[in-house]
């Protein structure tokens, strides 16, 4: 497997996170970060899932609706519809210069809707929205919002916006968000002798294998902790000893496709790096006092 080492400085803290990318693809990042602490990791997991923004269906207004459900029940289903986000070109409604509730170009996409069942019962999906800019679009076109019966039709027009996770979870731009110690484990070079292998056996994640009667670590980065393995076994003392690395963690993010889950964690930091600061100035402004 191939892996990138990335060396990130943080603010201007002496000491340097070391970050590896274990795997990477459109939705999915695990990382291993390295010189890093508890209060550091989880202040990112939260900064990715509250206050990094994307684009969500804020407002909808309804000029036809004679389907069976209610106009508020299809709103909230477009509202949790993924979209395509810009960070770049698209501005916050608070930070926005427009000053208006109403939006505009720079704060605001204006997706419309016209679908009529014509010939018996049909699936509306999210690839039918019709968007006034070809890069904030759903995620994916196969999300059903609504079933029509012959002759129903919905017309709608929906008013998208950036968004904080920590207003709503519909503006959350990664499904999952985690992370674990750098685990740890030494096993013993003796023979396990005919304890029958239960400490492999019993492990749910299949961390351990045996080899010539000997328990070796299989997949070391696969181990949560559970500490199954070591109760499992019946010798004494131990022959397994399962512990973690300090200072070093392996992060999951998992994007909801609004944003590449690197573009999420580039954000994260910016932010964290914004909120530190902030507090510093704060601090200077409290101490001169």
């Amino acid at each position: 497997m191939n892996r990138t080492v990335i060396i990130l400085t943080i603010v201007e803290c002496p000491r340097q996170v070391k970050i590896e990318v274990l795997e990477k693809n459109d939705t999915n990042l695990r990382l291993v970060i390295k010189e890093a602490d508890v209060p550091f990791m989880n202040a990112l997991r939260r900064i990715a899932l509250a206050e990094v923004p994307s684009m969500a269906i804020d407002e909808v207004v309804m000029i036809e609706n004679s389907s069976i459900l209610q106009d508020e029940i299809i709103a909230h289903r477009l509202g949790l519809t993924p979209l395509k986000t810009d960070l770049n070109s698209y501005n916050l409604p608070e930070e926005c210069e427009c000053k208006s509730e109403f939006g505009c170009p720079l704060c605001r996409v204006t997706l419309t809707l016209d679908a009529e069942a014509k010939e018996g019962i049909r699936t509306v999906y999210s690839g039918e929205l019709v968007s006034e800019n070809p890069d904030i679009v759903p995620v994916s076109d196969k999300v059903p919002i609504i079933k029509l019966a012959k002759g129903q039709k919905l017309k709608l027009e929906a008013y998208a916006r950036l968004g904080k996770g920590k207003d709503h979870a519909k503006w959350q731009p990664v499904s999952m968000c985690a992370y674990k110690y750098y685990p740890q484990i030494e096993v013993s070079t003796e023979d396990c002798g005919d304890c029958g292998a239960k400490c492999v056996n019993i492990c749910p994640k299949k961390v351990l294998t045996v080899k010539e009667n000997k328990v070796e670590v299989r997949e070391l980065l696969a181990c949560n902790l559970c500490m199954d393995c070591v109760e499992a076994c019946p010798k004494e003392p131990k022959p397994i000893k399962v512990g973690w690395e300090k200072n070093a963690f392996i992060m999951n993010i998992e994007s909801t496709g609004v944003l590449p889950p690197e573009r999420v964690l580039q954000e994260a930091t910016k932010i964290l790096d914004k909120q530190l600061a902030e507090f510093e100035e704060q601090l200077k402004e409290e101490t001169e006092k």
